[in-house]
């Protein structure tokens, strides 16, 4: 258990449960039922979530301290694309989990990983992700790379950090983009209401760059490449909608009506290059999936 104290200090009144959402990691939703469970006090009283805040009320919450899951080896089928005693690269399809979290305890990436490589993984990120460099969604495809001891881990996330480890991705986005080439450079931080979301954002923000060039173009959508400078949660999906041009499928920063058949946004880490721990230039390329292939004909087709 552990007790999170604010001093609310602004000029006009909040109602409790918001205030809570937009200052603290919680959602809404959880600030609320810590209110009805009685955890949530104003100036020393429990509080109700609907209370108003004035300048100078200390609010204080007990939150339980999050249970740590421990990944546990499954026998589930891996496409490795290559693989030597320092680290893997995998073909991740769309819809697979990278690592456990409450709601995914088994079915993951890392679960499959760790079957396979049994106790061969870095334990750099823990028992929940064990050799886990970088991460992809669960709806988006493709390449991913996991590093098989802490001196791999170290070497590969520095060329992260550096900026010198090469990303790219293909997409199908909504609408007709006019310029045949481009440079998003929006910083990325947590969405000042729905905090389980992404948003461009100057408050509580990192630096985003991401790339993008023209592929095709089918009047409603958009075939892309695009190029990751800086690898923020969410990044491409969040960056293509904050200039107008969502990632097709995308159920989080998509318009309403969702392109249901996609099951998830068309987006697919299509590339990685990267310098191996032993000096040695590397670079990947996977195929299109099926699902985005089938995406494009329909594009082309005018079926969507």
């Amino acid at each position: 258990m552990k007790t999170v104290e604010i001093t609310f200090a602004e000029d006009i009144s909040r109602r409790l449960d918001g205030y809570i959402a937009d200052t603290t990691d919680l959602s809404r939703s959880r600030a609320t039922k810590l209110c009805e469970e009685g955890r949530v006090f104003v100036n020393g009283n429990p509080a109700n979530k609907k209370q108003k805040l004035k300048c100078g009320d200390v609010i204080k919450i007990d939150i339980d301290d999050p249970v740590e899951y421990s990944a546990k080896p499954e026998n589930i089928p891996l496409e490795i694309v290559y693989e030597d005693q320092d680290l893997m690269v995998v073909n991740k399809p769309k819809g697979m989990v990278v690592h456990p979290a409450a709601g995914n305890a088994s079915g993951t990436l890392v679960n499959a990983v760790m079957f396979h490589c049994g106790s061969s993984l870095s334990g750099i990120n823990g028992v929940l992700r064990p050799g886990i460099v970088h991460r992809i969604d669960k709806n988006t495809s493709g390449l991913l790379m996991i590093a098989k001891n802490d001196r791999a881990h170290i070497f590969l996330a520095n060329q992260i950090k550096e900026h010198s480890f090469d990303r790219e991705y293909e997409a199908v986005v909504y609408g007709n983009i006019k310029e045949d080439s481009g440079k998003i450079d929006a910083p990325i931080g947590r969405h000042p209401i729905r905090r389980k979301e992404m948003a461009v954002t100057e408050k509580n923000s990192r630096d985003a760059v991401t790339y993008f060039t023209v592929l095709e173009r089918f009047g409603s959508f958009t075939h892309i490449r695009l190029k990751l400078l800086t690898g923020r949660t969410h990044q491409i999906r969040v960056h293509m909608a904050y200039i107008g041009h969502p990632v097709a499928g995308d159920e989080v920063y998509g318009p309403k009506k969702v392109i249901k058949k996609l099951g998830g946004q068309c987006l697919h880490a299509k590339k990685l290059g990267f310098t191996h721990p032993n000096g040695q230039k590397m670079e990947f390329e996977s195929d299109l999936p099926d699902y985005f292939k089938e995406f494009i004909k329909d594009c082309k087709n005018n079926k969507v």
